[in-house]
Protein backbone atom coordinates (compact mmCIF):
# COMPACT_ATOMS: atom_id res chain seq x y z
CA UNK A 1 0.00 0.00 0.00
CA UNK A 2 1.33 3.54 -0.56
CA UNK A 3 0.03 6.86 -2.29
CA UNK A 4 2.16 9.28 -3.94
CA UNK A 5 3.36 13.14 -2.34
CA UNK A 6 5.51 14.76 -5.03
CA UNK A 7 8.22 12.51 -5.99
CA UNK A 8 7.89 9.81 -3.17
CA UNK A 9 6.02 7.47 -2.21
CA UNK A 10 3.94 7.56 1.66
CA UNK A 11 3.96 4.45 3.44
CA UNK A 12 3.62 4.69 6.70
CA UNK A 13 3.25 7.87 9.06
CA UNK A 14 6.64 8.86 9.79
CA UNK A 15 6.87 10.27 5.91
CA UNK A 16 3.23 11.60 5.62
CA UNK A 17 2.51 15.24 4.92
CA UNK A 18 -1.11 15.40 5.51
CA UNK A 19 -3.11 18.31 3.87
CA UNK A 20 -6.63 18.83 2.37
CA UNK A 21 -6.24 17.66 -0.70
CA UNK A 22 -9.90 17.79 -2.28
CA UNK A 23 -13.20 19.08 -0.88
CA UNK A 24 -16.95 18.23 -1.80
CA UNK A 25 -20.31 18.81 -1.05
CA UNK A 26 -23.80 17.53 -1.72
CA UNK A 27 -26.45 20.57 -1.95
CA UNK A 28 -29.22 17.98 -2.65
CA UNK A 29 -28.80 14.89 -0.93
CA UNK A 30 -28.58 11.79 -2.37
CA UNK A 31 -27.46 13.28 -5.82
CA UNK A 32 -24.16 14.32 -7.43
CA UNK A 33 -21.65 16.12 -5.08
CA UNK A 34 -19.91 19.57 -6.37
CA UNK A 35 -16.32 20.05 -5.97
CA UNK A 36 -15.24 23.36 -3.50
CA UNK A 37 -12.12 24.99 -3.43
CA UNK A 38 -13.08 26.08 0.23
CA UNK A 39 -15.92 25.47 2.53
CA UNK A 40 -17.26 27.09 5.73
CA UNK A 41 -17.94 24.22 8.73
CA UNK A 42 -21.36 24.64 9.95
CA UNK A 43 -22.70 24.58 13.77
CA UNK A 44 -25.12 22.39 12.81
CA UNK A 45 -23.81 20.30 10.12
CA UNK A 46 -20.98 19.08 8.34
CA UNK A 47 -20.16 22.18 5.27
CA UNK A 48 -22.76 25.30 4.94
CA UNK A 49 -25.28 23.83 2.51
CA UNK A 50 -24.06 20.14 2.96
CA UNK A 51 -27.46 18.43 2.01
CA UNK A 52 -29.83 21.52 2.76
CA UNK A 53 -31.96 20.18 -0.05
CA UNK A 54 -33.10 16.70 0.48
CA UNK A 55 -36.16 14.43 -1.85
CA UNK A 56 -38.46 12.73 0.60
CA UNK A 57 -40.89 9.96 -0.11
CA UNK A 58 -44.00 12.28 0.25
CA UNK A 59 -46.64 14.48 -1.86
CA UNK A 60 -45.82 17.98 -1.24
CA UNK A 61 -49.15 18.39 0.37
CA UNK A 62 -47.92 15.91 3.24
CA UNK A 63 -47.68 17.25 6.77
CA UNK A 64 -43.57 17.69 6.99
CA UNK A 65 -42.08 16.06 10.31
CA UNK A 66 -38.11 16.37 10.14
CA UNK A 67 -37.80 14.32 13.35
CA UNK A 68 -39.54 11.48 12.01
CA UNK A 69 -37.23 11.98 8.03
CA UNK A 70 -34.93 8.88 9.10
CA UNK A 71 -32.05 8.13 6.96
CA UNK A 72 -31.48 4.04 7.96
CA UNK A 73 -33.24 2.99 5.17
CA UNK A 74 -36.84 2.62 6.65
CA UNK A 75 -37.68 6.34 6.69
CA UNK A 76 -38.34 9.01 4.42
CA UNK A 77 -35.67 9.90 2.04
CA UNK A 78 -35.29 9.21 -1.10
CA UNK A 79 -31.78 7.94 -1.42
CA UNK A 80 -29.57 5.11 -2.50
CA UNK A 81 -29.96 2.98 0.96
CA UNK A 82 -33.79 2.25 -0.26
CA UNK A 83 -33.49 2.46 -4.10
CA UNK A 84 -30.99 2.43 -7.07
CA UNK A 85 -32.43 4.64 -9.25
CA UNK A 86 -31.34 7.66 -7.66
CA UNK A 87 -27.85 7.08 -9.41
CA UNK A 88 -29.45 7.46 -12.47
CA UNK A 89 -30.15 11.01 -11.68
CA UNK A 90 -27.28 13.56 -12.71
CA UNK A 91 -27.39 16.69 -11.15
CA UNK A 92 -25.94 20.22 -11.32
CA UNK A 93 -26.32 22.82 -8.56
CA UNK A 94 -26.54 26.85 -9.24
CA UNK A 95 -25.45 28.56 -6.11
CA UNK A 96 -27.45 31.49 -5.61
CA UNK A 97 -25.07 33.79 -6.54
CA UNK A 98 -25.17 32.22 -9.87
CA UNK A 99 -29.16 32.83 -10.55
CA UNK A 100 -29.74 29.88 -7.84
CA UNK A 101 -30.38 28.19 -6.20
CA UNK A 102 -31.21 25.59 -8.44
CA UNK A 103 -30.50 22.50 -10.09
CA UNK A 104 -29.99 21.22 -13.64
CA UNK A 105 -31.16 17.42 -13.44
CA UNK A 106 -30.89 14.94 -16.93
CA UNK A 107 -31.30 11.24 -16.27
CA UNK A 108 -27.86 8.93 -17.00
CA UNK A 109 -27.79 7.66 -20.81
CA UNK A 110 -29.59 10.63 -22.21
CA UNK A 111 -28.50 14.04 -24.08
CA UNK A 112 -27.21 17.07 -22.51
CA UNK A 113 -30.02 18.81 -24.52
CA UNK A 114 -32.40 16.60 -22.33
CA UNK A 115 -31.45 18.55 -19.11
CA UNK A 116 -33.97 21.11 -17.60
CA UNK A 117 -32.80 23.36 -15.06
CA UNK A 118 -35.15 23.44 -11.93
CA UNK A 119 -35.41 26.48 -8.94
CA UNK A 120 -34.78 25.37 -5.43
CA UNK A 121 -36.55 27.01 -2.41
CA UNK A 122 -34.37 29.59 -0.19
CA UNK A 123 -35.49 31.07 2.81
CA UNK A 124 -38.57 32.15 3.35
CA UNK A 125 -39.72 30.87 0.06
CA UNK A 126 -43.01 28.65 -0.19
CA UNK A 127 -41.35 25.57 -0.69
CA UNK A 128 -44.69 23.72 -2.71
CA UNK A 129 -45.08 26.71 -4.87
CA UNK A 130 -41.03 26.53 -6.03
CA UNK A 131 -40.24 23.14 -5.66
CA UNK A 132 -43.67 21.92 -8.10
CA UNK A 133 -42.28 21.57 -11.22
CA UNK A 134 -39.26 19.77 -9.59
CA UNK A 135 -41.53 17.51 -7.90
CA UNK A 136 -43.86 16.79 -10.46
CA UNK A 137 -40.52 15.65 -12.66
CA UNK A 138 -39.05 13.68 -9.97
CA UNK A 139 -42.55 12.09 -8.86
CA UNK A 140 -42.16 10.75 -12.71
CA UNK A 141 -38.88 9.66 -12.33
CA UNK A 142 -39.32 7.57 -9.41
CA UNK A 143 -42.67 6.48 -10.00
CA UNK A 144 -44.25 7.84 -6.87
CA UNK A 145 -45.33 10.86 -5.45
CA UNK A 146 -41.85 12.19 -3.88
CA UNK A 147 -40.97 16.37 -3.28
CA UNK A 148 -38.00 18.02 -1.89
CA UNK A 149 -37.58 20.00 1.30
CA UNK A 150 -34.79 22.39 2.75
CA UNK A 151 -33.62 22.51 6.07
CA UNK A 152 -30.58 24.83 6.30
CA UNK A 153 -29.38 22.93 8.69
CA UNK A 154 -28.41 19.68 6.38
CA UNK A 155 -30.28 16.78 6.71
CA UNK A 156 -27.41 13.98 7.08
CA UNK A 157 -26.86 10.60 7.62
CA UNK A 158 -25.89 10.98 11.20
CA UNK A 159 -27.81 12.94 13.66
CA UNK A 160 -25.21 13.27 16.02
CA UNK A 161 -21.85 13.20 14.53
CA UNK A 162 -22.59 15.14 11.53
CA UNK A 163 -19.47 17.09 11.10
CA UNK A 164 -17.77 17.02 7.52
CA UNK A 165 -16.68 13.36 6.79
CA UNK A 166 -13.25 12.63 6.54
CA UNK A 167 -11.14 9.95 4.31
CA UNK A 168 -7.81 10.12 2.56
CA UNK A 169 -6.73 9.85 -1.32
CA UNK A 170 -4.80 6.92 -0.61
CA UNK A 171 -8.08 5.03 0.97
CA UNK A 172 -10.15 5.84 -2.18
CA UNK A 173 -7.20 4.89 -4.87
CA UNK A 174 -6.85 1.60 -2.50
CA UNK A 175 -9.88 0.62 -2.62
CA UNK A 176 -10.84 1.31 -6.38
CA UNK A 177 -7.71 -0.72 -6.79
CA UNK A 178 -9.35 -3.77 -5.07
CA UNK A 179 -12.26 -3.52 -7.62
CA UNK A 180 -11.10 -2.13 -10.94
CA UNK A 181 -12.55 1.04 -10.68
CA UNK A 182 -11.26 4.95 -10.56
CA UNK A 183 -10.75 7.78 -7.86
CA UNK A 184 -13.76 9.84 -9.40
CA UNK A 185 -15.54 6.50 -9.24
CA UNK A 186 -14.44 5.67 -5.56
CA UNK A 187 -15.17 9.86 -4.48
CA UNK A 188 -18.83 9.53 -5.90
CA UNK A 189 -19.64 5.75 -4.29
CA UNK A 190 -18.05 6.81 -0.79
CA UNK A 191 -19.28 10.29 -1.38
CA UNK A 192 -16.80 12.24 1.81
CA UNK A 193 -16.55 15.60 2.32
CA UNK A 194 -13.06 15.99 3.35
CA UNK A 195 -10.10 14.28 1.15
CA UNK A 196 -6.37 14.27 2.96
CA UNK A 197 -4.08 13.16 0.70
CA UNK A 198 -0.25 13.01 1.11
CA UNK A 199 -0.54 10.26 4.06
CA UNK A 200 -0.75 6.23 3.53
CA UNK A 201 -4.18 4.77 2.75
CA UNK A 202 -6.50 4.48 5.72
CA UNK A 203 -4.21 7.25 7.39
CA UNK A 204 -7.98 8.92 8.35
CA UNK A 205 -8.33 5.82 10.96
CA UNK A 206 -5.96 8.00 13.60
CA UNK A 207 -9.05 10.00 13.33
CA UNK A 208 -10.94 7.88 15.60
CA UNK A 209 -10.48 5.93 19.37
CA UNK A 210 -12.12 4.16 21.87
CA UNK A 211 -15.81 4.71 22.57
CA UNK A 212 -15.07 6.95 25.44
CA UNK A 213 -12.29 8.66 23.84
CA UNK A 214 -12.70 11.34 20.71
CA UNK A 215 -9.67 12.82 18.34
CA UNK A 216 -8.87 16.16 18.04
CA UNK A 217 -7.30 17.16 14.71
CA UNK A 218 -6.41 20.57 12.83
CA UNK A 219 -7.29 21.42 9.20
CA UNK A 220 -5.49 24.65 8.50
CA UNK A 221 -6.10 26.93 11.57
CA UNK A 222 -9.86 25.18 12.67
CA UNK A 223 -9.80 22.11 14.60
CA UNK A 224 -12.60 18.94 14.35
CA UNK A 225 -13.48 16.24 16.42
CA UNK A 226 -13.30 12.69 15.13
CA UNK A 227 -15.56 10.03 16.78
CA UNK A 228 -16.20 7.05 14.78
CA UNK A 229 -15.24 4.70 11.72
CA UNK A 230 -18.29 5.45 9.57
CA UNK A 231 -19.89 1.80 8.53
CA UNK A 232 -21.05 1.48 4.87
CA UNK A 233 -24.45 0.37 3.06
CA UNK A 234 -25.08 -0.81 0.28
CA UNK A 235 -24.31 2.92 -1.91
CA UNK A 236 -20.51 1.98 -2.68
CA UNK A 237 -21.17 -1.51 -3.83
CA UNK A 238 -23.21 0.15 -6.91
CA UNK A 239 -22.13 2.08 -9.89
CA UNK A 240 -22.63 5.77 -8.98
CA UNK A 241 -23.67 6.02 -13.29
CA UNK A 242 -25.97 3.47 -12.81
CA UNK A 243 -26.54 1.79 -9.94
CA UNK A 244 -25.72 -1.42 -11.18
CA UNK A 245 -24.32 -3.51 -8.34
CA UNK A 246 -20.75 -5.08 -7.74
CA UNK A 247 -20.80 -8.71 -7.57
CA UNK A 248 -19.96 -9.89 -3.75
CA UNK A 249 -18.42 -6.10 -3.11
CA UNK A 250 -19.29 -6.59 1.05
CA UNK A 251 -17.57 -10.16 1.52
CA UNK A 252 -14.64 -8.68 -0.84
CA UNK A 253 -14.07 -5.42 0.88
CA UNK A 254 -14.63 -6.92 4.30
CA UNK A 255 -11.90 -9.54 3.24
CA UNK A 256 -9.58 -7.10 1.68
CA UNK A 257 -9.68 -4.69 4.41
CA UNK A 258 -8.49 -7.26 7.18
CA UNK A 259 -5.47 -8.06 5.14
CA UNK A 260 -4.60 -4.44 4.80
CA UNK A 261 -5.39 -3.25 8.04
CA UNK A 262 -2.38 -1.25 9.57
CA UNK A 263 -1.33 -0.81 12.69
CA UNK A 264 -2.46 2.56 13.40
CA UNK A 265 -6.20 1.05 13.31
CA UNK A 266 -7.63 0.98 16.97
CA UNK A 267 -10.36 1.17 19.38
CA UNK A 268 -13.22 -0.53 20.09
CA UNK A 269 -15.37 1.74 17.61
CA UNK A 270 -13.80 -0.71 15.14
CA UNK A 271 -15.72 -3.70 15.81
CA UNK A 272 -15.96 -5.07 12.02
CA UNK A 273 -14.14 -4.43 8.81
CA UNK A 274 -17.06 -2.80 6.89
CA UNK A 275 -16.54 0.55 7.65
CA UNK A 276 -14.64 3.60 5.74
CA UNK A 277 -14.47 7.18 6.05
CA UNK A 278 -14.29 8.59 10.00
CA UNK A 279 -17.87 10.63 10.69
CA UNK A 280 -16.54 14.05 12.61
CA UNK A 281 -18.28 16.91 14.62
CA UNK A 282 -17.57 20.59 14.69
CA UNK A 283 -16.74 22.03 17.82
CA UNK A 284 -18.37 25.47 18.92
CA UNK A 285 -15.93 27.31 18.31
CA UNK A 286 -14.83 26.51 14.88
CA UNK A 287 -18.62 27.04 13.76
CA UNK A 288 -18.29 29.54 11.17
CA UNK A 289 -14.42 29.31 9.82
CA UNK A 290 -13.35 28.15 6.43
CA UNK A 291 -11.10 25.55 5.17
CA UNK A 292 -9.64 25.25 2.11
CA UNK A 293 -7.86 22.39 0.17
CA UNK A 294 -3.97 22.83 0.67
CA UNK A 295 -4.93 23.41 4.13
CA UNK A 296 -2.16 21.63 6.41
CA UNK A 297 -3.67 18.51 8.18
CA UNK A 298 -2.41 17.99 11.82
CA UNK A 299 -3.80 15.01 14.35
CA UNK A 300 -3.55 17.07 18.16
CA UNK A 301 -4.49 14.05 20.39
CA UNK A 302 -7.66 12.67 22.22
CA UNK A 303 -9.98 13.79 24.62
CA UNK A 304 -12.33 12.31 26.74
CA UNK A 305 -16.50 12.51 24.91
Amino acid sequence: MSDWYGDHPVTGLDDADPHLAHLQYFPVKSLDPEPRDRATLAAEGALAGDREWAILDRPADDPYDPAAADVGGSGDYVNGKKTDAVHRLRSTFHPRDAGGPGVTLREQGTDESDSRRFALADAGDDEAAVHADLNARLSEFFGRAVSVRRDASGQHDDRERHGPTVVSTATLREVAAWFDFDLESARRRFRANVEVGGVPPFWEDCLFADADEAVRFRVGEVELVGIHPCQRCVVPGRDPDTGEETPDFREAFVRRREETIPSWTAGDRFDHAFRLMVNTRVPEESAGETVAVGDPVERLGTEAV
